[in-house]
C-alpha cells in the first residue's frame, strides 16, 4: 500500500496508479455506456486521428472536488496511448464553483472517449461525498464527526467514499476499507448485538469487552433498553474512569423512558432529541462523571447538527452515515469542446477558460 500524505505544503498530493485496484474490464468498456463504445468503433473506422479536447465540470456553486486522481489513473491505465494525452486537472480537495472546468483531456477521441461516463461517475460520487462531509464539518465546528457510512451503501463503495471523506476532513471511520487509500484504520467499540448476547446486561458487555481489550476504555451503546439516562448512570458507576463515552442511538420511532413522567408537549421527544442529551449530561455531571463523553448517532444531518450547535447541545462526537454517502449532490458532465485546435461544441457549451488547471505529466502518477 502506497503511504500518502494528502496535504503537503498546502496542496493535495496526488494518489498514484498503485493506489487503485481497478477492475480490468474497464479496458473492454464493460462499465462504459454502450453508445460510447459504438462511437469509438465508428470513429476508428470512419473519422480517426482527430484531436479533441474534452472538459468536465459541474453546476454547484460551492463544492469540494474529489476523484480527480482516480480519473487520471483511469486514463493512464485504460486509454490507448495514454502517454500522448494532454491532461490538465485541478487537485482533490479544491473548492470549485459552477461551470468551472476541473479536468481537460486532449488527444484522439478513439483513445479515451469511451471512458467519459466512467469518469463522470467517479467525479460525481467522490465529489458528492467530499462536499457532503465538508458541509457537515462546516456546521459541526470543533465537535468531532465520525463517519458511520459503511452500513449505508454497497460495501464496494467504502474505499472510495472513505478517501473522499478523508479529503474533506474526517479521519475517524468505522472500517479499514474506508481508510485503505490514505492509511487509516476503522474504529469503534460495541454494537447492540454484544449487549443482546449478554442478555441485555450492558455492564456485562462492557466487562467482557475490557477483558478482550484491556488497554482500551469503553465507549458503550446505551440505548438498548431505551432508558439512556438510567443506564448511563448504572454503567458509569460500574466502570468508573474506564468508561470513556456513551453513545446514544435511539430510533426515531421511540421515545426514551426518561420522558415517561415528563411533559413533552413543547418538543418532539422521539429519537435522539436534544432534550434527552441535556438531561443525560446533567445527570452524569451531578454524579461526578463529567469525564464521560457523549456520542450521538441515528439520522444526523448538517441541518440537525447546525440546530444542535446553535443550542449548545453538549455533544462530544457526532456519528453520521446516510447523509454523507446516500446524497448525490454533485453531478459532472464531460463535453467535447475543441476539434483539431478549433472551438467545436454543442450549443450552450464552450471551452471554459481556467487559470487553475495544472498539467499532469504522464508517468508521474505511476512513480512519484
Amino acid at each position: 500500500m502506497l503511504e500518502i500524505e494528502l496535504k503537503k505544503q498546502g496542496k493535495i498530493k496526488r494518489l498514484t496508479n498503485k493506489t487503485f485496484n481497478f477492475d480490468p474490464r474497464l479496458k473492454d468498456g464493460f462499465y462504459s455506456a454502450n453508445y460510447f463504445l459504438k462511437s469509438r468503433k465508428i470513429v476508428l473506422e470512419n473519422e480517426p486521428n482527430h484531436l479533441v479536447t474534452m472538459q468536465w465540470f459541474q453546476r454547484k456553486d460551492v463544492a469540494m472536488l474529489c476523484g480527480i486522481d482516480e480519473a487520471i489513473a483511469i486514463l493512464h491505465t485504460f486509454a490507448s496511448h495514454p502517454e500522448e494525452l494532454v491532461i490538465e486537472a485541478l487537485q482533490d480537495g479544491n473548492i470549485i464553483k459552477a461551470n468551472e472546468p476541473v479536468l481537460k483531456v486532449t488527444g484522439r477521441y478513439e483513445d479515451f472517449g469511451y471512458l467519459e461516463s466512467v469518469i463522470d461517475g467517479v467525479l460525481a460520487r467522490r465529489s458528492s461525498v467530499a462536499t457532503n462531509v465538508k458541509e457537515v464539518l462546516d456546521v459541526a465546528g470543533d465537535t468531532v464527526v465520525f463517519s458511520m457510512a459503511d452500513r449505508q451503501d454497497d460495501y464496494l463503495t467504502q474505499v472510495g467514499d472513505g478517501y473522499a471523506t478523508y479529503v474533506a476532513g474526517i479521519s475517524r471511520v468505522s472500517t479499514d476499507a474506508q481508510g485503505l487509500w490514505w492509511g487509516g484504520k476503522g474504529m469503534g467499540t460495541m454494537p447492540h448485538a454484544l449487549i443482546q448476547i449478554c442478555g441485555g446486561d450492558v455492564c456485562k458487555a462492557a466487562d467482557i469487552y475490557r477483558k478482550s481489550f484491556p488497554n482500551e476504555k469503553v465507549t458503550a451503546l446505551i440505548d438498548y433498553h431505551n432508558n439512556v439516562v438510567r443506564d448511563s448512570l448504572i454503567l458509569a458507576r460500574h466502570l468508573g474512569e474506564n468508561l470513556k463515552a456513551v453513545r446514544v442511538d435511539t430510533s426515531k420511532a421511540l421515545i426514551d423512558h426518561y420522558f415517561d413522567d415528563k411533559d413533552t408537549s413543547d418538543f418532539d421527544p422521539h429519537g435522539v432529541c436534544k432534550e434527552l442529551i441535556f438531561a443525560l449530561r446533567d445527570a452524569l455531571d451531578k454524579e461526578g462523571f463529567n469525564y464521560v463523553n457523549i456520542v450521538v448517532s441515528s439520522g444526523f444531518t448538517k441541518e440537525k447538527i447546525k440546530e444542535w450547535r446553535e443550542h449548545n447541545v453538549p455533544v462530544n462526537m457526532y456519528g453520521v452515515g446516510t447523509s454523507l454517502v446516500n446524497n448525490m449532490t454533485v453531478g459532472f458532465t464531460g463535453d467535447l469542446v475543441v476539434l483539431d485546435g478549433k472551438a467545436e461544441a454543442k450549443e450552450g457549451r464552450s471551452n471554459y477558460p481556467s487559470s487553475r488547471l495544472e498539467k499532469v505529466i504522464y508517468g508521474e502518477n505511476e512513480n512519484d
